[in-house]
């Protein structure tokens, strides 16, 4: 077997030429693009859809005198690449990154890549395994990659039989590739704005996405081999039982990301194919916590305000997880906070930490839960509490006792619109004249994808222009019609939208309401009375700014129903 070519190399262009797989005109075109951009002439040809790169590979294997795996020489079984990798002194990882199998030889270690001439490979390869010989070999794309799947496969499975030993387990999530991948991983999430960051195991390998602006978008697809130690990482720095894969955990930690102080909340759920692990981008400074920043049209701005300036009742923001809640409630409180009063949240978990206010974290391990903080918070003398969200009877009827003691509570609900508050309250077992008479106003809201500034004009269905040019009269909007839909550029990393925008409903609750909730009255009499009074609802809300341009019909569409 050879390892370096015997005499000086014939030129690869004439080769190619002589065999009749490339033209003339072929071969000075690349020629020029290899004089501009670099590179090896049979990789611009490949680049360039002249010549295959079996074919290349066929006359290259001619040109430097090396053979080639599967023809002159057999392919090694999986085993004996992993023993290739310990001869070489080398992490399989690296192997396989950069598309190389070695493995033992009489004579030393054989080593086949699409390019085993490559310096900085054969640099590499001199500096890990200092004499031992090396015999370079190439290898078809196809065949390498089939070859090198399953050499990870092995390596997983190898992995999996000792994944149970935290020890074993810690050294991998130390180890400088995880850490630095982690790291990477986290910094790439916030530069994009990331919410969240999914590592998802699959059979033969793991997939990496990100939620952005709302939608989960893919990132990576990494080879099964390397999920034991990334998933270890995430759960070692997020304080969970690293060696714990068959029960679900939560951890959190701290840090800083690309100039940013983050909080992350974490959570591992085991699956058939392993543990997948989330983590939500919580980043610790908010400059949008002003309602005027969260996407109120006028109207319901001054709604808002008004209701955070209530001396007592209960004000409801409902919508589904990941609607924007939270924000808006802090937003809420920080409008309501004029130093004046108390305020006290009870939260599950704390997101943001708000100056000037008391901010309690239940833990329903050691027996802190809802309710239980809210007893202790009426004996603090507060003004306005938060509660994080009504799951149960026993808040819900707390939440009603303070208000109508005094206070002013805002909390959330989980319900796909704002009438449908009523109904989830009455369901879980509150009266319905308790439900009527403190709650002063529920809102429902969505966010929306901003439309990019790539975004062109265009023509919305008749319809829905007919119903947002009713309200743009109704409220007096004197702009024009700006109606745009997404195109895509790098800035927006071609989904043709960048960031995002509330759209709400908003129902003060009136006497002819309170009435209908006390007699039982179904949702659609609820709606009914509600739009008779002037109410705006989540899609109407869309419709107007997708009228306005800052969004478009579609996405409207996507996030509500009717």
């Amino acid at each position: 077997m050879s390892s370096e070519p015997s005499s000086p190399p014939r030129r690869l262009g004439e080769m190619l030429q002589e065999r009749g797989l490339v033209s003339g005109a072929d071969v000075e075109r690349a020629l020029g693009l290899q004089g501009r951009l670099g590179g090896r002439l049979g990789a611009v040809l490949v680049r360039l859809g002249a010549l295959s790169e079996d074919n290349l590979v066929e006359v290259l294997a001619d040109q430097l005198g090396l053979p080639v795996a599967g023809r002159d020489l057999p392919w090694p079984d999986s085993a004996q690449v992993l023993d290739g990798a310990s001869a070489l002194g080398v992490r399989l990882d690296w192997l396989l990154d950069r598309q190389l199998m070695a493995w033992p030889v009489d004579a030393g270690v054989a080593c086949a890549s699409r390019d085993p001439l490559a310096p900085a490979l054969a640099e590499a390869l001199r500096f890990m395994a200092p004499g031992v010989a090396i015999h370079r070999a190439l290898a078809k794309p196809q065949e390498l990659e089939r070859h090198l799947e399953d050499v990870a496969r092995l390596a997983a499975a190898q992995r999996e039989d000792v994944a149970g030993d935290a020890r074993a387990l810690r050294e991998l999530a130390e180890e400088a590739p995880t850490v630095e991948f982690v790291n990477n991983l986290l910094a790439q999430a916030v530069e994009q704005r990331a919410s969240d960051i999914h590592i998802e195991p699959e059979a033969q390998g793991f997939a990496v996405r990100f939620r952005i602006d709302g939608v989960l978008q893919g990132r990576l697809q990494l080879p099964r081999e390397r999920f034991a130690a990334v998933a270890s990482r995430l759960k070692l720095i997020a304080g969970m039982d690293i060696a714990e894969r068959r029960l679900p955990q939560d951890g959190r930690f701290s840090a800083r990301v690309s100039g940013q102080e983050m909080d992350i909340r974490a959570s591992a759920l085991p699956g058939v194919h392993g543990e997948s692990v989330v983590m939500r981008l919580l980043p610790k400074e908010r400059k949008e916590l002003g309602l005027d920043r969260l996407g109120f049209a006028p109207d319901q701005l001054a709604l808002m305000q008004a209701w955070a300036r209530e001396a007592n009742g209960i004000v409801l923001v409902t919508g589904p997880t990941g609607s924007g809640k939270s924000t808006t409630l802090y937003a809420t409180l920080a409008a309501s906070n004029d130093g004046l009063r108390k305020i006290i949240t009870v939260e599950d978990p704390v997101e943001f930490q708000l100056p000037g206010i008391t901010q309690i974290q239940t833990h329903a391990d050691i027996g802190l839960t809802f309710a239980k903080a809210l007893r202790s918070i009426l004996r603090q003398d507060p003004d306005v509490i938060m509660i994080g969200e009504i799951r149960d009877l026993e808040t819900a009827e707390i939440a009603v006792q303070a208000s109508l003691t005094g206070h002013l509570v805002l909390a959330t609900l989980h319900t796909n619109d704002a009438i449908s508050a009523f109904t989830r309250l009455v369901d879980m077992g509150v009266e319905p004249y308790l439900v009527a008479t403190p709650v002063k106003a529920v809102q429902a809201q969505r966010l929306v994808r901003r439309l990019c500034e790539c975004a062109r004009p265009c023509t919305p269905p008749v319809e829905y222009a007919a119903i947002a040019d009713a309200w743009a009269e109704r409220l007096g909007v004197a702009s024009p019609p700006a109606w745009k839909e997404p195109v895509g550029c790098p800035k927006c990393l071609g989904s043709g939208y960048r960031g995002r925008i509330g759209i709400y409903e908003m129902v003060p609750v009136s006497p002819a309401l309170q009435h209908l909730v006390v007699s039982g009255a179904s949702v659609n009499a609820l709606k009914a009375q509600a739009a008779s009074e002037g109410v705006r609802f989540l899609r109407d809300d869309g419709f107007l700014k997708a009228r306005e341009g800052i969004t478009s019909v579609e996405e409207v569409l996507r996030v509500t129903s009717l």
